[in-house]
């Protein structure tokens, strides 16, 4: 708010003004209130403030009163534009703060009462003490405050848009650098992206041959096809005369057979006598001779040997490859694998759980193949092994069903390789049926003579149960 209230004389009669002569007290005309800078105005107030409480009570003004007994630091901001009204409105009371202001000024109110400003002293400080002591050429002070004060604001304005700038210039100058980084990584990328469209076209002559390739190969099979067709269908022609015959020849046989049959049946008692005189000679012969090799019933079967075992020498020899299974994975083919004598069923525990319902936890899975497997072992009577990985993560497992033996693969093996050694384990001529969906398992197992099928032949078994 700034103080522009015209100067009272009538106010200088009754006390002189602190610092000003006699003879200037009354000037010829009455001049306006100057427009202070904002600066000189909240100095002004901040010096008032500072010197309001020390007055005493009856030479405040009654709008000021209230404003002294605030705290110091909200005298000054709450009481800024009473404190600016009473001084322009009231020259005794501006002369009395006067008075203390120059007391606690110093040697600054000194030369500012005597019209001078040093020269290294602040100018909104001088402009405030000049306002309020008034001394000849005061106007001229605030004038010249108005200018110092405009000018450091002109030097901020100045410096602050070079700041601006020379940001600016370095915001430029690392926008240029990352540009030219960008640049590089552009150009690295295109080098990239043309070798590997170079690789992808070769790719593509590549694959353009095999696919030439595989259609030559194809219309060689599909001509290949059509005559065995042919081949087919007249071996079925000469099938059917064969038949023909052969139940010509099967229509004499039954007569044949009906005239041995009475001739038979009258040396039935003789061949009766004489198979029960060899099957009585066959058992001897079988009670002497496991007598002779002092062989006694057995609790374990090869299988149980590679489960015990801590450790497989490295090198042990393994069983030579035989013809007791062919390569098939068709999931028709398990029932009549496990319909075979004294049949030995592996899985791959974590293959056929992970495919089958992998959805679940493991110890899940576990359980759920588990307690399958115990069904078919139960209704077919073979000997079932399930093998999972990881034993040493392993911790109070279930006891498994009966027929069903449940291993898992030690530190430093996996359950492949395990699979592998029950495999060769087994003596030859024993039909050994492999439940796994890796294909190199399949490949190991079929080398040592197993039957390898895929995980979904057992999963849709295990659902149909």
């Amino acid at each position: 708010m700034p103080l522009t209230e015209p100067h009272d004389d009538r106010s200088s009669a009754e006390e002189p003004v602190v610092g000003v002569p006699a003879d200037e007290e009354a000037p010829a005309a009455i001049e306006p209130e100057p427009v202070l800078p904002e600066p000189v105005r909240q100095r002004i107030v901040t010096l008032t403030a500072a010197v309001l409480p020390g007055l005493p009570a009856d030479e405040v003004p009654v709008p000021l009163r209230r404003v002294a007994k605030f705290a110091p630091n909200r005298r000054a901001r709450l009481g800024a534009p009473a404190i600016a009204a009473q001084l322009t409105a009231d020259p005794l009371f501006r002369q009395r703060i006067t008075a203390r202001v120059l007391a606690d000024a110093g040697d600054l109110g000194a030369a500012v009462v005597e019209g001078t400003a040093p020269a290294a002293a602040d100018p909104v400080e001088v402009a405030a003490l000049a306002y309020l002591a008034r001394p000849r050429g005061w106007r001229e002070l605030i004038e010249a405050s108005g200018e110092a004060v405009r000018a450091e604001a002109d030097s901020a304005v100045v410096a602050e848009l070079v700041r601006e700038a020379e940001q600016r210039a370095a915001r430029a100058e690392h926008d240029r650098a990352v540009a030219r980084v960008e640049a590089e990584k552009l150009r690295d990328e295109l080098a990239r992206v043309r070798e590997e469209l170079g690789q992808l076209r070769e790719e593509a002559r590549q694959l353009t041959r095999t696919l030439r390739e595989t259609q030559a190969r194809e219309r060689k099979a599909t001509e290949m096809l059509a005559t065995e067709r042919g081949r087919a269908t007249r071996a079925a022609a000469d099938a059917d005369a064969e038949l023909r015959r052969a139940r010509a020849r099967l229509a004499e046989a039954e007569a044949t057979a009906g005239v041995a049959r009475a001739s038979a049946k009258e040396a039935r008692s003789v061949d009766d006598a004489r198979l029960w005189l060899l099957l009585e000679t066959i058992g001897q012969a079988a009670v002497g001779l496991r007598r002779e090799l002092a062989l006694d019933p057995v609790d374990k079967l090869p299988a149980d040997f590679v489960a015990d075992a801590f450790a497989e020498q490295p090198g042990a020899a393994a069983a030579g490859p035989s013809t007791r299974a062919r390569d098939t994975d068709d999931p028709a083919r398990l029932d009549q694998l496990l319909a075979l004598p004294r049949a030995h069923l592996v899985v791959d525990g974590y293959n056929v759980t992970k495919r089958g319902f992998g959805e679940m936890s493991l110890e899940q899975q576990r359980k759920r193949l588990i307690t399958g497997l115990g069904g078919i072992a139960a209704q077919t009577g073979d000997e079932v092994t399930v093998v999972f990985d990881g034993a040493e993560r392993i911790h109070g497992l279930p006891p498994a069903p009966r027929g069903v033996r449940v291993l898992f693969s030690r530190k430093g093996e996996t359950a492949d390789e395990l699979i592998r050694r029950l495999v060769r384990a087994e003596p030859a001529g024993r039909p050994v049926v492999v439940v796994s969906s890796d294909r190199e398992v399949a490949d190991g197992v079929r080398r040592h003579g197993a039957y390898p099928l895929g995980a979904d032949s057992l999963l849709r078994r295990l659902a149909r149960s």
